[in-house]
């Protein structure tokens, strides 16, 4: 697998790694067992809203530990409003791209780092938290990247169905044809990123 020097060098010398001491705010995504996890500790600044420092764990491959650091060199300094803007692709360009089967490393820091920022919210009272609900699914799903185009897989309109039923059933209509060789791979990320949600009793995944 080709890496860029970049990602190599913020894989073998990452920034702000390890555990900040008296952070305001701690998100962790992912899963080990499904191979990749990070976790952000953020340092805020109760007035300006400034995170002045910030730093992470990371459970996974070169990519994975590559992303988390970038992102964590691209929002240090930043107000959190600021630190919303930044997206996957902000943090895949400027390690020089990564190879598609890895762009959902980028994902899964930037999802990361907004958890943190929204956890913090919360607890300031700057936001209420957001119910459960069918677009709450619909917005997870737009994380789960298809490989071969690097975009989402609503963007993509590869998502024809969602539904949310009041048993916490949640049913999930794929358009990926069976020759598709990222048919599998998409169908893990669907669940990795809605396993997540306690609300969600049975997820059932139709595929065309």
């Amino acid at each position: 697998m080709q890496y860029s020097q970049k990602v190599l060098d913020h894989f073998m010398k990452p920034h702000n790694i390890g555990v900040l001491e008296n952070p305001s705010i701690i998100a962790t995504e992912g899963s080990p067992a499904c191979g990749d996890q990070v976790t952000f500790y953020l340092q805020i600044n109760d007035d300006s809203h400034v995170i002045e420092d910030i730093s992470f764990q990371s459970y996974g491959c070169a990519s994975n530990i590559a992303t988390a650091s970038i992102v964590t060199d691209l929002v240090k300094g930043k107000t959190i409003e600021e630190a919303k803007e930044v997206s996957w692709k902000d943090a895949t360009n400027e390690l020089d791209g990564l190879p598609p089967v890895k762009l959902h490393c980028s994902v899964l820091a930037i999802d990361t780092l907004r958890l943190a920022i929204k956890k913090y919210e919360i607890e300031k009272g700057l936001r209420d938290p957001e119910p459960f609900s069918k677009d709450v699914i619909i917005e997870e799903l737009r994380s789960v990247i298809y490989p071969q185009a690097g975009e989402d897989i609503i963007t993509l309109k590869m998502v024809k169905y969602v539904r949310l039923d009041d048993d916490g059933t949640v049913y999930i209509d794929l358009d990926i044809p069976k020759f598709d060789q990222n048919r599998s791979t998409v169908v893990d990320e669907v669940k990795e990123h809605l396993e997540k949600y306690p609300e969600i009793k049975d997820l059932k995944i139709t595929l065309a």
